[in-house]
């Protein structure tokens, strides 16, 4: 056997060997519960909440109560390693005229299950409806990066007034392309969150914040986005998926994106 075949074999064994890698740990890759911080000291009076769900997942989340209570209630879906009780003190302090609430996606503690995109979003649904009896004046939903197909699904399933997303993507499937192009991701992803096809069927208001030099979230996906929605909804900061929340207009457009 030739030297060229040899090493033309050992390249497809390697690549085959990453492909299923892959395909075995993609659940990992997209929900690293093990990369999840601590929670914060939330406010005083902030309300615990428990949902338990058909298949006997327990989901734990919190509402911390807002100044305004003829406000919309704010529900918050953070990145896929961002603790909910971050999630809700950081919307808290952005817009503390709401009440917000944020749940603990299934599989991160203080929630127990297993996450998957299917079931991520068939929760939002479920969350909502339990919040809805308190919340006579609507809701807001706020999807942070994974959190964007969570929140986008919701609007798609329920009467929701806004929906604002930052660092938001195309499709799930269209981010695992771009970023794994030698991998067949059509025959074995698992996870799809189509944020686009959701909010064509949304009745909800649209605001979107990228980053335009998100490393994270490939730009072109954040944009084939954007390029749905009217201009006049999109804000574009110059950097990146994580460094976007200490950019000194961020603060500043997550709010006027809430109003």
């Amino acid at each position: 056997m030739s030297g060229v075949v040899k090493f033309l074999l050992a390249a497809l064994a390697l690549g085959a060997g990453a492909v299923a890698l892959l395909a075995v740990f993609q659940t990992a890759l997209v929900f690293p519960r093990q990369m999840v911080g601590p929670a914060p000291t939330l406010p005083d009076g902030t309300q615990n909440l428990t949902l338990t769900r058909p298949d006997g997942t327990i989901l734990q989340g919190q509402r911390i109560a807002g100044r305004d209570p003829a406000r919309p209630v704010i529900l918050g879906f953070g990145g896929n390693a961002w603790n909910a009780g971050a999630l809700a003190l950081f919307l808290h302090q952005i817009a503390p005229e709401h009440d917000v609430v944020t749940f603990h996606y299934r599989g991160y503690a203080p929630s127990t299950g297993r996450p998957s995109a299917k079931a991520l979003m068939a929760d939002a649904v479920a969350v909502h409806d339990l919040i809805a009896p308190d919340a006579p004046h609507g809701m807001i939903a706020v999807g942070f990066s994974i959190g964007s197909g969570v929140a986008a699904h919701l609007a798609s399933e329920r009467d929701i007034a806004r929906v604002v997303l930052v660092t938001p993507f195309d499709s799930l499937s269209a981010v695992a392309r771009q970023l794994y192009p030698f991998a067949p991701v059509s025959l074995l992803f698992r996870h799809e969150m189509n944020v686009q096809a959701a909010l064509a069927r949304s009745n909800a208001e649209i605001r979107l914040i990228l980053a335009t030099r998100d490393e994270v979230i490939p730009p072109a996906r954040a944009e084939a986005l954007a390029s749905a929605v009217a201009q006049e909804q999109v804000t574009r900061l110059e950097t990146g998926h994580n460094a976007i929340y200490s950019h000194p207009e961020f603060a500043a457009s997550l709010r006027a994106a809430l109003r």
